[in-house]
């Protein structure tokens, strides 16, 4: 009998108890069996909104625990220090007073987000500027410890909380969304995002933590998720059949695409890039981009079925973004919860396509001063520096370009910012600079007739191909060979040019557009993926070496005999990726078919077709389940 007391204990403190190595995840049978004690109380109340709210509330707290540890408590704090700003905002009758609260409310967000996730960047910035040696240490830590007494906390490093970006900019969007709302209370001049605060504070707190979509989005809007809370809950048939679909969907993209891609071949070859082969690596490149594309759109998909199991509808975060023909497209079809924001909060406040501000001028500056002195070198910084007072004296009397250069301008500067959210490290600022310079090229392309695009692609790839002779680097071997083939395709596209329209021609126009811009982004996920799954203390050098190695290794020289028989060794890991992409690129009406024909199957056969589902996934199930991408940004 004390022996299963024992165990029983053993069991609840088990269950209750926070393990870092071993995050609640979607993937794990744990969750599911947790989720489905939440359906079974939520049946219970479904129809009494405060007592649902409030004890999805307090499950979505928990889940958050099982996730982040005491990490719950950081959580909890934004929860109420963002309640209570929003309360306050409507007493405020003078505008001042309400731009200082937002503001206030602002900075300390950011100010968190920054602590956790930008101490060893700022640090190494300084370290670089000033020939210091500071040591990134968690006060938090050190604080917690003086309470306790004990040494209970670790102080040496910072671990970044799960999920805290998501929050953060949630919390962010509310707060200015509710002074909004207030500065424009009538109907008709209400802002698009202005909304009421939310009094209640329970409905508020499981806004902001709703477990589903709390650790990896998307980032959902106040406007669109609180109006649900009020609604008794409600799930058709119909919509049960999609719920189901879209986790099903979701788990196959992370089991059998993601994870396969990452455990047997990507994450290897991404560890060491010299141990591997150049067509090996150009592999390994384009096997990311559809991982993290089945990773992060798989966790949405999940969090869309469980979400509306339990009535309630998130935003659409993706697209088919790899059916963009450019990379301003790909930006509307990838996290788009996240480019919405980015576009609401950022892009517009900077002047959008109207204006420019001071704040146009500063972030690019300022980025462009960071970037320079983490790599010890003042040319990146001087020469952004004469470029935008080249542009802002064009800006100022050329009055006909003003509002191209101003956009161009706050579209870099969103790009930029885009891609240090994702992470504190200069390749990241890299992958965004790259995005927002791929978007500017194409306006500019876009506006160019076929034979001027050939002349000037021609002009490029001779350059490379004469700095490749003179310097032979990889890096220009490899902008040489992709410059070839972008001016095929002006060639082609030049010869239609003088072809009678039809839809076989914008059939292929759109397919080559769709497969540059795929190279384009696969491309620029070689910075991305270098400066992801790293220690925020080394990030920096680690990353910047990774992709210095295999741009060498992929723009070096290749053994073409040996390409068939590597191909024919990585054969599984091809055949996977072909498949992803062939289903990625499918019709979207012929998805939407399928979608609904499960939706509306007989109930017998849509369990036999989950049971079939969930067999062939289980086949795909590594020994040690990877972590979602998008849990450490």
């Amino acid at each position: 009998m004390a022996g299963l007391r024992e165990v029983s204990l053993r069991f609840l403190r088990d269950l209750f108890a926070f393990d870092q190595a071993h995050p609640l995840l979607f993937t794990q049978f744990y969750f599911w069996a947790f989720f489905a004690l939440v359906l079974v109380f939520l049946c219970l109340f479904k129809n009494k909104v405060l007592m649902r709210n409030a004890f999805l509330f307090f499950v979505s707290l928990f889940f958050y625990y099982k996730t982040s540890g005491l990490f719950l408590m950081l959580l909890g704090f934004v929860i109420v220090y963002n309640h209570l700003a929003g309360l306050l905002l409507p007493h405020c009758r003078k505008p001042f007073w309400r731009k200082t609260i937002v503001v206030l409310s602002v900075v300390v967000d950011l100010s968190l987000l920054c602590y956790y996730k930008y101490a060893y960047f700022i640090t190494d910035v300084v370290n670089n500027l000033f020939g210091t040696s500071f040591v990134v240490k968690d006060w938090l830590a050190v604080a917690g410890n003086s309470v306790l007494g004990s040494r209970a906390f670790s102080v040496d490093s910072i671990f970044l909380p799960v999920g805290i970006s998501f929050f953060i900019f949630q919390a962010v969007s509310y707060v200015i969304d509710v002074s909004r709302g207030v500065a424009a209370p009538s109907a008709t001049n209400k802002h698009r995002y202005g909304i009421e605060p939310v009094r209640n504070f329970l409905d508020f707190g499981f806004y902001l933590s709703f477990f589903p979509q709390l650790v990896a989005g998307p980032i959902v809007r106040a406007k669109e998720f609180i109006p649900q809370l009020r609604k008794p809950f409600f799930l058709g048939r119909t919509q049960f059949g999609f719920a189901v679909f879209w986790i099903l969907n979701g788990l196959a993209k992370k089991l059998i695409l993601s994870d396969y891609l990452a455990v047997n071949f990507c994450d290897r070859v991404f560890e060491n890039p010299l141990l591997y082969t150049g067509f090996e690596n150009l592999t390994a490149l384009f096997g990311y981009s559809l991982q993290v594309y089945a990773d992060f759109s798989g966790y949405t998909d999940i969090a869309t079925g469980v979400a509306m199991l339990m009535g309630f509808y998130l935003p659409k975060n993706f697209n088919s973004p790899y059916k963009a023909r450019n990379a301003g497209e790909f930006w509307k079809r990838w996290h788009i919860s996240l480019s919405k924001w980015l576009q609401d909060y950022l892009y517009i406040p900077l002047g959008g396509n109207r204006d420019g501000t001071f704040g146009s001028y500063a972030i690019i500056l300022g980025i462009s001063f960071l970037a320079s002195a983490l790599a010890g070198s003042w040319w990146v910084f001087g020469s952004v520096l004469v470029m935008t007072v080249v542009i802002a004296l064009l800006i100022a009397f050329k009055k006909s370009w003003r509002k191209e250069l101003v956009s161009d301008i706050n579209r870099m500067d969103t790009m930029l910012l885009g891609g240090l959210w994702h992470g504190a490290s200069w390749n990241f600022m890299i992958w965004g600079g790259l995005n927002g310079l791929g978007m500017l090229i194409y306006r500019f392309w876009a506006s160019c007739d076929a034979y001027f695009k050939v002349v000037v692609i021609g002009l490029i790839v001779a350059a490379f191909g004469a700095l490749r002779y003179c310097f032979g680097a990889p890096v220009f071997n490899l902008f040489f060979w992709w410059t070839l083939i972008i001016l095929a395709g002006a060639l082609v596209g030049m010869v239609f040019h003088k072809v009678r329209k039809g839809k076989v021609v914008k059939w292929i126009s759109d397919a080559w557009a769709v497969l540059m811009t795929f190279i384009f982004i696969t491309f620029t996920r070689l910075f991305f993926r270098s400066g992801s799954n790293l220690d925020p203390a080394e990030a920096n050098e680690k990353a910047w070496s990774t992709a210095k190695n295999m741009v060498n290794q992929i723009g070096g020289q290749w053994d073409w005999s040996l390409v068939p028989q590597m191909a024919w060794q990585h054969r599984s890991i091809i055949l996977v990726f072909i498949f992803g992409m062939l289903i990625h690129w499918l019709p979207d009406n012929f998805k939407r078919r399928y979608r609904i024909w499960f939706a509306k199957l007989p109930l017998a056969l849509m369990v036999l077709a989950c049971a079939v589902a969930v067999f062939i996934i289980c086949q795909f199930v590594t020994a040690d389940l990877q972590s979602f991408i998008y849990f450490q940004f």
